[in-house]
């Protein structure tokens, strides 16, 4: 650790260019990895967290690239770090600096693995301070002026009277080195920064307001709030050993303001069940009763039709959760088949190497089935090839004789399954006989899922001709496909893709013409081949999921059958047969795969076909975005684990009816959003944390049938990203908890619309109720303060149990009469309307205007008969707006006089109510 804090000269390998001569260093606290010189500065860094592996030697692809340069193996090693496994790939001057390194790196990555939640949210939260003051100190001292704090609180979304800062900083400022902060006086300041208004205020109401709970308090607040039972004193006094700082209060056993934040801040007060972490459903039922998570081209990084494809994508995506992968299989060089996507400028990479990667990595997290979706294009003597790979590589992993395969008519169980890898692929007809040792089967799934339109094929052009077809081929494809994701209009575009055909298309280019004498074209290659020929040895790998071509939905009364449908058939069959697909999935596995126009690796949206029992929505998980943080291996209460299968529900209903379970009770959610904590500047800000502090608002959104699909917000919170208080209740009735999700956004209000913060999302089933944070999904310490409680509703009886908590609710707008009739479902336009009108610009008073609000103002001042009438209507609608609160101001937030026990608290400022907007999904 000493050597890698002290630093080493180490040359960084980049594609295509020299290697460059940098200085890299562990940072003070272990933290991350930076180097210098860089124009990157800030961002020059690696955090240790995000590291998914280190290789020794010349393994990686950009290695690979410099094949003529001269460098020893032992002395080169490569870093993957990040969502898209990018490497960092160093060289050092001898075989001890890259030992000690590698050794180092490895022995941190450990330490992480080995942490539990409550060890791992402990760390980071006693590594932000050091991080901030890391980032803050430009001369690199140790010490903060006072300036760089005023800095410093601008990227913190903080915005206080400078004589306030000032104030904390004097009192922070306690040495002979008058005006700098030393870590320690830094650590002061940050706490007296940090204070948790919202958290004192509840403390207060449960200890008689006094600054500490008994251990009977805080047992009642346990009880009446977090509705825990068997709440034992052992139990309180163990967590006030655990997150208790005064040593006064130990002895007394009592829990003080900052042993209590600490409590509140850890997993324990998480939204989500913790007992969901390890498994918690019957996993003996049939393979078809469950979500499998899946997904579409695992080997590639990117697009569709240039980018690279990784052998380490296999690893990332079983370590995130993922259990159906799949292998596209050509015929390669030398005998050696090999992985990409066919008919496109993608990399190639050995089959050996992925069979090799997915037994090294497949039961680590997770000892449920894998599936693998072998796509097969191969002469029959390289599907010998990988026949023999997979028993050689896999070996007993594919033994399936021990199975207990239990009633012949249904699947084998997640459980009897375990520790074993299904292939999934075409398999010979019975009619051929034993003796047969191939055959011709049809080629008419998911094994040729890329339409002819979207090959790119051999024609003598120039590299200029070749692009300029690509580019209008792409744009072409934009305009004629009719697929959408309504809610993310953004994540199917071609502006990422042409932006990698100008970076990628020569290298690419290059590396094509050397190993093919072919230049690629769009175009028609005629008809698509309907049968092709299968070896025995591959056809007798497959045992219950045999890949069938998907004409239709008919249930043959055979068992181990895999229907593939593309979205769009699968999506006709949907809005035709939802009832029909329905039963057939519950004997059945069918999987559905991206539109082969997505070509710039977008997701569709998978509810309407989970919402049918559709086990194996293959989505792309190279991609961010929205879909992906509701894929099942994503999702709190899912997968964040180790449970990689989710149980479906059983039994038949119209999905799509407005009230598909008459029977059964729903669920009424009431969320009170109350405060939020370390909002971060948006990702995708063009100043980064230089620019203007954020306006956040809350967006909550149920994901799960089309009735329940909707939508609710939260007003604008003005300059305030660090602390925001909100203090909004919101309403929705389930119908079907079993399948729903919940997701919590964060935006940031802008002048022309809103930027995305962070988001997490939540199994309505692993929701807990009482007091609890959401924790933002890959943030640091950014998080919302909610109450969460559940009640049970039956038929039309639309009962509502207000929330009874400490804080002040508007009488007006949470009134059980209002909630009780929102008209929740509303066009993707009225909620464009009710979020934009809704948003003054910046520097302007901001107060919301619902929809509602909207269209009532524009009738009032329609059916005025006169221009007088119609001005006084306007003025008293102004009066109203400009009379609601804003929030509570942050300085009052901060600095106000706490009350001691004998005063009363200060009532938190009055909150107004929004609408909810909602909407289904739409392809």
């Amino acid at each position: 650790m000493s050597v890698m804090q002290s630093g080493t000269q180490m040359v960084k390998l980049k594609s295509g260019a020299k290697g460059l001569v940098r200085l890299f260093y562990l940072d003070e606290h272990r933290t991350c990895i930076r180097w210098r010189p860089s124009r990157k500065s800030e961002k020059a860094k690696i955090i240790i967290d995000s590291i998914y592996k280190v290789t020794e030697g010349r393994q990686s692809e950009i290695f690979h690239r410099h094949a003529e340069g001269n460098f020893d193996p032992s002395c080169c090693f490569t870093i993957y770090h990040g969502n898209h496994m990018e490497s960092l790939d160093l060289i050092t001057s001898n075989p001890e600096e890259a030992r000690t390194w590698i050794t180092g790196l490895k022995y941190l990555m450990a330490g992480i693995s080995d942490e539990d939640s409550l060890a791992k949210r402990q760390r980071t939260h006693d590594q932000y301070p050091f991080r901030k003051l890391d980032s803050a100190d430009k001369n690199g001292d140790g010490l903060l002026n006072i300036e760089e704090i005023h800095q410093l609180m601008h990227k913190l979304n903080v915005s206080l009277p400078r004589r306030k800062v000032r104030q904390m900083f004097q009192e922070a400022d306690t040495d002979e080195n008058q005006g700098t902060l030393t870590f320690e006086e830094f650590s002061v300041f940050y706490k007296m920064m940090s204070l948790r208004r919202d958290l004192y205020l509840l403390l207060l109401s449960y200890s008689d307001k006094k600054d500490h709970l008994t251990v009977e308090e805080f047992a009642q607040f346990l009880k009446v709030e977090q509705k825990m039972s068997n709440v034992t004193t052992e139990y309180c006094l163990d967590i006030i050993r655990k997150f208790e700082v005064s040593e006064e209060n130990k002895t007394k056993n009592v829990l003080g303001i900052e042993g209590f934040t600490n409590f509140m801040r850890s997993p324990a007060c998480d939204v989500f069940n913790p007992l969901h972490s390890e498994v918690n459903q019957d996993m003996d039922q049939p393979l078809c009763n469950y979500y499998i998570a899946s997904s579409h081209n695992t080997y590639l990084t990117g697009d569709q039709l240039l980018s690279q494809s990784k052998v380490e994508m296999y690893a990332r995506v079983l370590q995130d959760g993922c259990r159906c992968l799949e292998v596209d299989c050509w015929d390669g060089p030398d005998g050696e088949p090999v992985v990409h996507h066919g008919y496109t400028l993608t990399s190639k990479i050995l089959f050996k190497d992925v069979v090799e990667a997915i037994n090294k990595n497949a039961f680590v997290k997770n000892e449920f089935p894998i599936i693998l979706s072998i796509e097969n294009h191969c002469s029959i003597q390289q599907q010998k090839k990988i026949a023999q790979y997979l028993k050689e590589i896999f070996s007993d992993k594919l033994d399936l004789t021990s199975v207990s395969a239990g009633d012949s008519k249904q699947l084998p169980s997640p459980q009897s399954l375990k520790g074993k890898i299904l292939v999934k692929g075409k398999k010979l007809p019975y009619s051929l006989g034993a003796d047969a040792e191939e055959g011709e089967v049809s080629d008419e799934d998911s094994a040729d899922e890329i339409e002819d339109d979207c090959k790119l094929k051999s024609n003598g052009t120039t590299e200029h001709q070749m692009e300029s077809f690509i580019r209008k081929k792409l744009e072409s494809l934009l305009k004629e496909s009719q697929i959408r994701d309504k809610e993310d209009p953004d994540s199917f575009t071609v502006r990422a893709l042409l932006k990698a055909t100008h970076e990628g298309l020569n290298v690419n280019f290059k590396q094509e013409k050397k190993n093919l004498p072919l230049l690629p074209l769009f175009s028609r290659l005629g008809r698509r081949r309907k049968t092709m020929k299968l070896c025995r040895d591959l056809s007798d790998l497959v045992v219950y999921t045999n890949s069938v071509a998907a004409q239709d939905i008919v249930d043959d009364g055979s068992v181990g059958n895999v229907l593939s449908f593309s979205e769009s058939r699968a999506h006709q069959v949907v809005q035709q047969k939802a009832e029909q697909f329905m039963l057939y999935n519950q004997k059945q596995l069918t999987r559905i795969y991206p539109s082969a126009y997505r070509i710039d690796s977008s997701n569709f949206n998978p509810l309407a076909y989970w919402n049918v029992g559709c086990q194996l929505v293959a989505l792309n998980y190279q991609s961010d975005g929205r879909v992906m943080q509701f894929e099942p291996s994503q999702v709190s209460g899912l997968n964040d684990c180790i449970l990689m299968y989710c149980l479906h529900p059983l039994g038949t209903f119209n999905p799509y009816s407005t009230d598909p379970l008459p029977a059964f009770p729903k669920k009424q959610l009431l969320l009170k959003i109350i405060s939020g904590q370390q909002l971060p500047k948006p990702p995708d800000s063009v100043l980064g944390d230089r620019g203007e502090i954020i306006d956040p608002f809350v967006e909550v959104e149920i994901i799960g049938l089309p009735v329940d699909c909707c939508k609710d917000q939260t007003r604008v919170v003005d300059d305030n990203g660090f602390n925001p208080v909100w203090e909004e209740t919101l309403t929705f009735n389930i119908h079907m908890p079993e399948i729903a999700l919940v997701r919590f956004l964060v935006w940031d209000h802008d002048p022309i619309g809103r930027d995305f913060v962070g988001q997490r999302t939540v199994a309505f089933s692993s929701l807990m109720p009482g007091y609890r944070h959401v924790y933002l999904e890959g943030l640091t310490e950014a998080s919302i303060f909610v109450h969460v409680t559940i009640n049970e509703i039956f038929g039309k009886n639309k009962q509502l149990i207000g929330l009874r908590g400490l804080f002040h609710k508007n009488p007006k707008h949470n009134s059980v009469e209002n909630s009780a009739n929102y008209i929740r479902k509303r066009s993707i336009g009225e909620r464009i309307l009710r979020r934009t009108a809704s948003a003054p610009a910046k520097g302007r008073k901001k107060s919301k205007m619902g929809f509602q609000e909207v269209t009532e103002l524009k009738e009032s001042v329609s059916e005025a008969t006169n221009l007088k009438e119609k001005e006084e209507i306007l003025r008293r609608t102004s009066r109203s707006l400009q009379a609601r609160p804003i929030s509570m101001p942050v300085d009052k937030y901060h600095l106000v006089g706490l009350p001691s026990p004998d005063q009363e608290a200060p009532p938190v400022a009055d909150t107004t109510k929004t609408e909810n907007t909602s909407g289904k999904f739409l392809l």
